[in-house]
């Protein structure tokens, strides 16, 4: 069983910055791939960015260019660094694992998620 806790989110400014984290449990992180996934309301939770276990990283088109996804193995944590944040940005972010995954942007194939994090872009 995996926990995840996600943190970091909250209000900024069109333009501004924010880093997430997610805070994993378990003694085999470094096995897991992990993805954050981001649901706005009315809308379907959709893929934002992944990182595998060898570091590779995938990003959606929305975001590519201003969001880094990154993990530190030794803290069992992943981070989503988000810059030049735009107002459709706002949603509750949400972090995902899927052991020996491939760092899919499916939803449908991680096995654990966190409790979310909000962030609010104002125009």
């Amino acid at each position: 069983q995996v926990q995840l806790v996600e943190s970091g989110g909250g209000l900024v400014q069109a333009g501004g910055s924010l880093r997430l984290s997610c805070a994993a449990s378990g003694r085999i992180f470094i096995s897991y791939a992990m993805g954050w996934f981001r649901q706005a309301p009315g809308k379907e939770r959709e893929f934002v960015a992944s990182i595998r276990s060898n570091g590779n990283t995938y990003y959606a088109d929305s975001v590519k260019g201003r969001f880094t996804i990154s993990r530190d193995n030794a803290k069992n944590t992943v981070y989503l660094q988000m810059n030049t944040l735009k107002p459709e940005d706002t949603a509750v972010y949400y972090c995902a694992a899927h052991q020996w995954g491939l760092g899919s942007p499916d939803r449908t194939t991680y096995d654990y998620w966190g409790q979310g994090t909000q962030v609010t872009v104002s125009s």
